[in-house]
This record gives structure tokens, C-alpha cells and sequence, in this order.
């Protein structure tokens, strides 16, 4: 964090999507529930210092180092291994609010406040996969209309 409270310029948000390892199907059957592929979601925080992974496991959150290189394409690395990735996107700066959240500490919950996002009725990895498909879709027609703009002056 800077000075400011607010996240450095370079920093990028990518949002991690993977199914839930058998060993912990077994733990957690209630995780079937959920659509197979999206079962969990983390964040993969890339800056000038490289790679940092935050990920809220069910009885321990993990922050771990995955590059010191920012210019390893990790996102492509976890594509490889299965997992569905979107981004980048800009962390939030930290806002003040009258009262603390009043929802659960889950995986789907750290994502969305990592992005600055309300809950709102997004309880479920895939849930939040669509709600982001929603939002990048948005981010690239507004691209497109300022380059359609700029190129008509």
C-alpha cells in the first residue's frame, strides 16, 4: 500500500477459478454442490515485486510468492493447469463504510472485496465468473466506443 492507503499504480487483480482437489471433496461433500471447474476462487496480485497469491483455504487464508518476475505470465501458468483466469483488473482503494460487512469470510467474499465489488447476491464461484464476464464486456464496449470516437475527430 502506498502513503495514500490506496494500491500502488502497477498493481493488477487476477481472479482464479479451480475445482476442488479429491482429497477435499471428501473433507467437504458439500462442495459437489457446486458447478465442477468453479468449486473455488483466489487472487493472483501481480506488481514490481512479481507474483502474490492470496488464497482463502477453509481454515487458513495463504498468501504465497508464485514469481518474483513480474514479467512471468502466470495467469498463462495456471490456464495451463486447468484453471480459468480473468483480468486484470485494478485492486480497490480501501473505502469507508458506516458499518463492517456483514457476510462471511469465503473465497468468493475475498475476491469480491479485493475488487472493490458489493456482495451483493454473488454466493458462488461461478456466480462471480459471470458477474466478472459482465464487467469486462462492459470495460471493452466503453473501450471501443472511446477508439470509435477518437478515430471520428
Amino acid at each position: 500500500m502506498s502513503t495514500a492507503g490506496r494500491p500502488p499504480r502497477d498493481q493488477e487483480c487476477w481472479v482464479v477459478f479451480a475445482d476442488a482437489p479429491a482429497t477435499v471433496l471428501g473433507r467437504m461433500p458439500w462442495l459437489r454442490l457446486f458447478r465442477p471447474g468453479f468449486r473455488h476462487c483466489f487472487v493472483a496480485l501481480r506488481d514490481s515485486c512479481g507474483w502474490l497469491a492470496i488464497d482463502p483455504l477453509s481454515r487458513r487464508l495463504v498468501v504465497a510468492r508464485l514469481a518474483e518476475d513480474p514479467l512471468v505470465d502466470a495467469a498463462a501458468l495456471l490456464r495451463q493447469r486447468g484453471m480459468t483466469v480473468l483480468g486484470p483488473f485494478r485492486p480497490a482503494p480501501p473505502r469507508a463504510t458506516w458499518l463492517p460487512p456483514l457476510a462471511p469470510f469465503t473465497c468468493v467474499t475475498l475476491c469480491l472485496r479485493m475488487l472493490g465489488l458489493r456482495p451483493g447476491l454473488t454466493l458462488t464461484p461461478s456466480q462471480l465468473c459471470r458477474r466478472l464476464h459482465v464487467i469486462v464486456e462492459q470495460d471493452r464496449k466503453k473501450h471501443l466506443q472511446r477508439v470509435k470516437i477518437r478515430n471520428t475527430h
